[in-house]
């Protein structure tokens, strides 16, 4: 059996969640593993819910331009900080989601942004499974940022592209 600070060392490599935030979900899980990371995720999406509210007026603009050129799309992401903007895992997190816009062509950022009664549910970005992991929608992906970076984070507007249309 793994010692405590190993399997403490897997679970932040598993959750990006800090040292004692692992400790604590290991203790609590009797140090198995795999109930500590949803414990985590769980705790993650409720710090996510309280952030919800807080104004998000930083962020950067990203672009993904797949191969070829002939399909691309941009958005723009808002959190709180220009401190967070800045960080590899946001701009990882935006790059991660223009290419979900590139790749499913959604038709809005979500319901309460545009309640059009004609778009189906897999028409908004949010509600859309995520393409690198399709257990987890766009939505739980922010969340999971959310989470981890302390800040609220929010899809603002997106523009997909592609040639002839």
């Amino acid at each position: 059996m793994a010692s405590n600070t190993e399997l403490i060392k897997q679970l932040r490599e598993l959750t990006n969640a800090g040292v004692m935030d692992c400790r604590n979900a290991l203790v609590e899980c009797n140090d198995d593993i795999h109930k500590a990371e949803e414990l985590l995720l769980q705790k993650g999406i409720a710090s996510a819910s309280k952030k919800i509210g807080r104004d998000t007026n930083q962020g950067i603009i990203e672009t993904y331009i797949h191969g070829g050129g002939r399909i691309g799309s941009i958005i723009e992401m808002n959190c709180e900080t220009d401190f967070v903007a800045r960080t590899d895992e946001f701009k990882n997190l935006c790059h991660n989601i223009a290419m979900q816009v590139a790749a499913m062509d959604p038709k809005a950022v979500s319901f309460e942004i545009n309640p059009d009664s004609k778009l189906t549910k897999d028409d908004f970005l949010v509600n859309q499974s995520f393409i690198k992991d399709p257990s987890k929608t766009i939505q739980d992906l922010i969340n999971e940022y959310v989470g981890k970076l302390g800040e609220n984070i929010k899809i603002r507007r997106f523009e997909r592209f592609s040639l002839g249309e």
